[in-house]
């Protein structure tokens, strides 16, 4: 088990824009930054379309198959690590916050429902129409990549968006209104997660800086994902407590402590009875 990397994209050649947008074939990025396959994670967004090769792709501890027409989508902060065939290609595309919601101001990379994290699938698998749709703008990217013209930036940017908006139409996600109402408020819940879920593990403390009930914070969660507020708390919890699990210099007792369980004990159940293993099961699996 290896200590997980966390890269920049500054670390990456051929970046541009102040080191907040990417942009390669899969082949020649993997001649030049053979490290990808082990474990790492991002401090950016990720988009890899396959094209060729097999292979299989771990994802926060999922694993998924490697084929023409996979496409993965990755969040800053997951936990992931490539095995790949030698005649992999396709295309990666890497590119910060920062750069896609100053470009774009009306709207938000995070707004995207396949990069809110309740909702997350970070594959998907797409069949021959839908590839047609999508790599061309993924090979436009490229090519623009390579010339130095005028608004290259925009350009480069406007692409990325049309492979987000085509992403999206796939996903087919419904738009009612009581969808959409629903789907502002669960992402008004995920940010407040983000920020607390290693203190507050009570569903109510949530409920309360939302302004809302709580019951009417479960019948949000229920309706949009069909699970309780406490089960996303827990969820959040045991998906950091393993990617920390990854770090050889960290003890259960320092984990627990650090995502806010003073007794030991109490987390090693709760790790157990939603992983099926105790943590120190888990953690020698990952040896293994």
């Amino acid at each position: 088990m290896e200590r997980d990397e966390v890269y920049e994209i500054k670390k990456f050649k051929r970046n541009f824009f102040h080191h907040n947008l990417y942009v390669n074939t899969f082949q020649n990025h993997l001649k030049e930054h053979r490290f990808i396959e082990s474990l790492h994670r991002h401090d950016f967004y990720v988009l890899v379309l396959f094209t060729n090769g097999t292979g299989l792709h771990k994802i926060d501890f999922d694993t998924f198959d490697i084929t023409k027409g996979s496409l993965f989508l990755m969040q800053p902060g997951q936990i992931h690590l490539w095995e790949l065939s030698s005649d992999i290609d396709g295309y990666i595309v890497f590119f910060s916050k920062e750069i896609y919601n100053l470009h774009f101001r009306d709207k938000k990379i995070e707004e995207y429902l396949f990069f809110q994290s309740s909702k997350n699938k970070p594959e998907l698998v797409l069949n021959i129409d839908e590839m047609k749709q999508i790599q061309p703008y993924f090979e436009l990217m490229v090519n623009e990549n390579q010339e130095d013209q005028l608004q290259k930036k925009d350009k480069m940017l406007n692409l990325l968006d049309c492979i987000l908006v085509e992403i999206l139409r796939i996903y087919n996600i419904e738009s009612n209104h009581l969808t959409s109402r629903y789907n502002h408020k669960l992402k008004e819940f995920e940010i407040l997660l983000e920020q607390f879920y290693k203190t507050e593990k009570s569903p109510s403390f949530y409920a309360d800086k939302m302004a809302i009930t709580l019951k009417h914070l479960n019948r949000i969660s229920k309706n949009i994902l069909n699970i309780t507020i406490t089960e996303l708390i827990t969820r959040r919890v045991i998906l950091e407590s393993k990617r920390i699990m990854v770090d050889k210099n960290r003890n259960i007792a320092q984990i627990a402590d650090e995502l806010g369980y003073s007794n030991y004990s109490y987390f090693s159940k709760l790790f157990k009875k939603n992983v099926g293993m105790t943590p120190t099961e888990f953690v020698n699996q990952l040896k293994n």
